[in-house]
């Protein structure tokens, strides 16, 4: 949705910036601005395009990443681990989905709703590497928040990474519990 100068005022607050720091930012006078947010002034195109990118650039730095929002205690499971003792470590940490990982590599994904399929369709499975989901993808510790939004709209969780190595973990759970603190 594109910015509309009415709308500089209430984006350079809720960027906790003065009028002077918006301005000095943007290159252009603090009066300007001023006068831009209290309707008397209808700036150039090149000055209004200048206000938008810094607000644009700010909206950049200040977005929150998987580095902020993750939950760096992994609680994992392996291939051959017995379902039983998944479903004790579930319930132990109230968790309905566990990453798996077999030499720290995430290979599949167990959760509350494969477990039950077990159960309910007689399949007597033992281990988990036998009724595993597929591999969660794997994101960068740099990636922004509209992203792993999107991704979990298709899969329950997210791997964090950093030079190779698991680093957290990201839910839908984690991500309303760090939008609404």
């Amino acid at each position: 949705m594109p910015l509309e100068l009415k709308d500089i005022k209430k984006i350079r607050k809720k960027f906790n910036l003065t009028q002077i720091e918006l301005a000095q930012r943007s290159n252009v006078s603090q009066s300007m601005i001023a006068k831009i947010e209290s309707g008397h002034l209808e700036p150039t195109y090149s000055n209004a395009m200048k206000i938008f990118d810094t607000l644009n650039n700010i909206s950049k730095e200040k977005e929150l990443t998987a580095k902020d929002i993750m939950e760096k205690n992994i609680i994992s499971v392996t291939p051959n681990q017995e379902i039983k003792k998944t479903i004790f470590l579930m319930k132990k940490h109230e968790i309905s989905q566990l990453p798996v990982i077999q030499n720290n590599t995430p290979i599949g994904t167990i959760s509350e709703s494969s477990i039950l399929d077990n159960i309910i369709g007689d399949k007597c499975a033992t281990t988990v590497k036998e009724i595993m989901l597929e591999s969660p993808p794997s994101i960068s510790i740099k990636t922004p928040i509209r992203i792993i939004t999107d991704l979990l709209h298709s899969f329950p969780l997210v791997i964090v990474n950093s030079k190779g190595n698991i680093v957290g973990i990201i839910t839908k759970a984690d991500l309303i519990r760090n939008l609404y603190k």
